[in-house]
């Protein structure tokens, strides 16, 4: 093998290597930046993960919320009217922030399975609710439905077999 034919096989090698540790890292840095959203349903049913952050969205339930002595820490629950998750943070929470109101809260669940948010989101004005906390709002509200038409299947048919 010729030295010049050597110098481009090790450039190729190089530039082959560069590009892959390059994607390797970027690859890399998007998974540690990966932020999942899950319904207070999806976390009740064990499908967050316990290890790494997430989003979880709902409503605040109605009478959940209780502050701590310290006037920062804020202990209160989310609802997607199906199932209801705890919530701990600590900071000043959005001046929108209320009972009823809809929110996305970034954190992780703690041993006790308590999610503790390190950031809590409130929507902006009384039309806007983030996607994520509409779309499980409405996959729990169509569940129900479907629970209700099941149900009253059941019993018309019920009713029709007693006549």
């Amino acid at each position: 093998m010729n030295p010049k034919r050597k110098q481009k096989l090790i450039l190729i090698i190089a530039m082959v290597a560069g590009v892959g540790i390059a994607v390797g890292l970027l690859l890399n840095a998007f998974q540690q930046n990966l932020m999942l959203f899950f319904s207070p349903t999806d976390v009740v049913a064990g499908k967050a993960p316990e290890d790494a952050k997430f989003r979880i969205g709902g409503l605040v339930e109605a009478g959940s919320v209780q502050r701590e002595a310290d006037g920062l820490t804020v202990s209160f629950k989310v609802t997607d009217n199906a199932k209801t998750v705890a919530i701990r943070y600590t900071g000043i929470l959005p001046d929108l922030f209320r009972e009823g109101q809809g929110i996305v809260s970034l954190g992780r669940l703690d041993d006790t399975g308590v999610f503790v948010a390190s950031e809590v989101l409130a929507k902006h004005d009384e039309n806007y609710m983030p996607p994520e906390v509409a779309d499980a709002l409405e996959k729990t509200r169509q569940a129900e439905e479907s629970g209700k038409a099941a149900q009253t299947a059941v019993h018309g048919s019920n009713t029709v077999q007693m006549q």
